[in-house]
């Protein structure tokens, strides 16, 4: 929860709040500022690498230096002069911390550990960043007003490098941060667990990966445009900064619910029709957003419920990585559907930014999310269950009958 919660989403989850701050400063228009932040997400394509690098010598090194590497691009932000190219580059680098700040990483550690209850657990785990924009948001929503954005950038670099990283290798000592096959994996998670599923290369053949990434990105292209513009498109609806902030709070609840009650519902019922279902809810409420709202209650809820699939699509894509191709290459096949994903996100902020600076409002960009919610929902419907392997099959016996206080047999 806190290595997620500290890493660059919270950048995108808090960038509304830097907007007029920049845009005042450096003359920018948001479509300048939206191109920028799409193109510097380019980095995201080491991300798969990453997470190969993440199964073949362990978390730890790769959660240090991916820390570390964001919290440089956050204090680089404090010192750019104005110009774009630099801002790109920054956020360029905030992107290659991505392998190293999130489930990529995380996830691997925790999926092993959790056969039964893997959803909800990946649900706490990434409802850190949840937490983290809910609860730093106004933070640093006073902060900018009082010293100003490069205060606020310089904030979020010293809770990534001085609170959130000690704190996770405080927490992480004896933890499976290392490959099973390293000095000092623990002896309770059997060597199979790790080599049951597909390779990497096996993965990317199936087309089930293809059309899950596909999902993954339409839901950024609706939900993160709309995020990182949450404060200027509560403004040009008439509300006032202050209720406009109030918004970034609503889509932090949307996180928060999201997460947990995909992660307590995948564990009980299909997650492939959860998933459609969740995506179904959101598409209906971009549509409502097209449509004039009576006041800042209405537009905050209609707007906690076009993000909730944002926040669900957190714990659904680690939880569906490892249900239908295993963990042998977990953290290259997550890395690689990451990065499918990420790049609706550029396509989303830029879509955004750009249509809001050639039209004047938000209505083509709220459409095109709602279209893009909807075919999500039916690309998730399309995902089959693969058959576990056997080995899987008796990791699973081995983890639920120990919870349960039931001693494994012989086979198990």
């Amino acid at each position: 929860m806190i290595g997620i919660g500290f890493g660059p989403g919270l950048v995108q989850n808090l960038s509304s709040l830097f907007v007029p701050g920049l845009t005042a400063t450096f003359g920018w228009t948001r479509g300048d500022m939206a191109t920028a932040a799409a193109i510097g997400l380019i980095g995201a394509l080491i991300v798969p690498l990453i997470g190969r690098l993440a199964d073949r010598i362990g978390a730890r090194p790769v959660i240090v230096a991916g820390t570390l590497l964001l919290a440089g691009a956050l204090t680089g932000f404090t010192v750019t002069n104005g110009s774009i190219w630099s801002y790109q580059l920054l956020i360029f680098c905030s992107a290659l911390s991505v392998g190293g700040t999130s489930a990529v990483v995380y996830g691997r550690i925790i999926a092993p550990r959790f056969v039964r209850h893997r959803g909800i657990a990946l649900g706490v785990a990434t409802s850190g960043l949840s937490l983290s924009t809910l609860l730093l948001s106004p933070v640093i929503a006073g902060v900018i007003a009082d010293h100003g954005w490069r205060a606020g950038f310089l904030t979020l670099a010293a809770l990534a490098a001085l609170i959130g990283l000690p704190l996770v290798l405080l927490l992480l000592r004896g933890a499976v941060v290392a490959p099973v096959h390293h000095a000092g994996a623990p002896e309770d998670i059997a060597p199979e667990t790790f080599l049951a599923g597909m390779t990497g290369r096996e993965a990317r053949r199936d087309s089930r990966f293809w059309r899950l990434g596909a999902a993954a990105a339409l839901i950024n292209i609706a939900s993160v445009g709309l995020v990182t513009q949450l404060v200027p498109f509560g403004i040009d609806r008439g509300l006032s900064l202050e209720h406009a902030a109030l918004l970034v709070t609503s889509f932090a609840a949307a996180q928060i619910v999201g997460r947990l009650a995909m992660g307590l519902m995948v564990d009980r019922f299909p997650a492939q029709r959860t998933a459609a279902a969740f995506a179904g809810v959101s598409a209906m409420a971009f549509a409502a957003l097209l449509m004039p709202l009576p006041g800042a209650v209405a537009m905050i809820a209609v707007v906690f419920f076009a993000l909730l699939m944002h926040g669900a699509e957190n714990d659904l894509l680690p939880y569906l990585t490892a249900r239908l191709f295993g963990l042998r290459a977990y953290g290259e096949t997550y890395g690689a559907l990451l990065t499918l994903a990420l790049f609706g996100t550029a396509s989303g902020v830029m879509m955004f930014g750009r249509l809001h600076d050639s039209t004047g409002d938000y209505a083509i960009p709220l459409a095109v999310s709602a279209g893009a919610l909807a075919l999500a929902a039916l690309l998730f419907l399309t995902l089959g269950d693969r058959r576990a392997p056997a080995t899987a099959r008796r990791d699973r016996t081995r983890y639920d009958g120990a919870a349960a206080g039931v001693a494994p047999t012989a086979a198990s």
